[in-house]
């Protein structure tokens, strides 16, 4: 528990960051929207403008934890997720807001990864996974943030004041981090400087490892897709296919934030809890997959108009897309320790690439159909958006069994 409150806890709360910053859009969204006279791609671009630079920095971010270790990393980063946020605050225009979106990319870009690298080296290895989830559990309290207490907040400080309270928990973090977190643990060997090249080609072994290429695509999605929906799409979804208000919107908000805390908590004891018993620590992800391709067919066919309906289908929704992390630290633990950075980070650029494709082609999809004429967009362009995204988890799913089907065969 020491090591939790010492170690953890600071870098998770740069998570916090993290989830407020991806969430705070579907509550925003369509004020923006209305002021900067956004469309629906627009709109989409805005959103995964964050993850652009979320993914363009993992990469250096994740060599940068294994040379120097989560607490440099994190200070300078999390400094820098406040400067961010202050532009946003002082935006006078959408351009101005999107440099700030860019750079508020970068400042969460080792969000997760430093919890992962950190707990891989303070902690035994059955207990990664549980530890990672409690810190992610604690960065979800950032999600839930970005809901119901941002909605009101807005009539009293407006979009620009989150941003402010964002900019000042930043700084504050970075402090916390500097003064709490060790370098590394006690009797730790830092690894060889190898130069740029020799640290680029470092990432060579970890993407073509087989179990990478096996599972990889699959834990992406999984956990994409509660980006690309917390991030943006959920919020104009409930809009104008369930029709709810401003007001009911951030209740059904409320509870998916609250579904990625409790997820990411849960999702990381189970894990944790079956691995110690001689089971995969792939099998939670696992389990999470199925059911969140069965809630996509769900809301595709049938999607309920009830609002407590629509809380508990988007609360299992994100707890099940809150598997992710916890594939990544199965994926890593096919690695040696001194690697975990960079693992984590190859997996979460991976994810990041793909979350700016879907943010991206899903408002480019609903702009297929002209708007209505309250401002919102129709609703079949939010079906097949839906229908596209369902598609591409089945995919990556036949993809992982039809390799684990391949590979069993060829030892038999």
């Amino acid at each position: 528990m020491h090591i939790f409150l010492r170690i953890t806890l600071p870098l998770a709360f740069v998570n916090v960051l993290n989830q407020a910053s991806r969430a705070m859009l579907a509550v925003i969204g369509p004020l923006l929207a209305l002021e900067f006279s956004l469309s629906a791609s627009d709109l989409g671009l805005l959103a995964a403008v964050l993850f652009v630079a979320y993914a363009g920095a993992q990469l250096p971010v994740g060599v940068a934890l294994d040379r120097y270790g989560a607490r440099r990393v994190q200070t300078a980063l999390a400094a820098l997720s406040g400067l961010a946020f202050l532009i946003c605050a002082l935006a006078d225009g959408v351009i101005m807001l999107g440099i700030g979106r860019f750079l508020t990319g970068i400042g969460i870009a080792a969000g997760l990864m430093a919890v992962l690298k950190a707990n891989t080296q303070w902690f035994p290895r059955a207990r990664v996974a549980a530890m990672t989830g409690s810190g992610i559990f604690i960065g979800g309290m950032g999600g839930i943030m970005a809901t119901l207490p941002l909605q009101a907040m807005l009539p009293l400080v407006g979009w620009r004041g989150g941003f402010v309270v964002l900019a000042v928990m930043s700084l504050a973090i970075a402090a916390w981090i500097w003064f709490s977190v060790a370098d590394a643990p006690p009797g730790h060997v830092p690894p060889k400087t190898r130069g740029l090249l020799g640290e680029v080609k470092a990432f060579g072994p970890i993407f073509t490892h087989p179990y990478f290429v096996r599972f990889v695509p699959a834990i992406i999605v999984l956990s994409a897709l509660n980006f690309v929906y917390q991030g943006l799409w959920a919020g104009p979804w409930l809009r104008d296919v369930a029709g709810l208000d401003a007001a009911s919107r951030a209740i059904v908000l409320f509870a998916y934030a609250c579904g990625m805390a409790f997820g990411s908590l849960g999702n990381g004891q189970a894990a944790s809890f079956f691995q110690a018993r001689g089971q995969s620590p792939m099998l939670v992800p696992c389990i999470a997959m199925g059911v969140q391709i069965s809630l996509q067919a769900a809301l595709i066919i049938a999607p309920p108009m009830e609002i407590w309906a629509l809380c508990v289908i988007w609360f299992v929704f994100a707890f099940s897309g809150s598997a992710g992390p916890m594939g990544y630290a199965a994926v890593g633990q096919r690695f040696a320790p001194e690697y975990a950075g960079r693992v984590a980070t190859a997996i979460n650029g991976s994810m990041l690439v793909l979350v700016f494709i879907l943010q991206y082609v899903i408002g480019v999809v609903i702009d297929l159909w002209p708007r209505t004429a309250a401002g919102g967009w129709d609703r079949a362009g939010y079906f097949w958006a839906m229908g596209g995204t369902l598609a591409l988890q089945a995919l990556v799913i036949l993809w992982a069994w039809r390799l684990f089907s391949m590979w069993k065969g060829e030892r038999a």
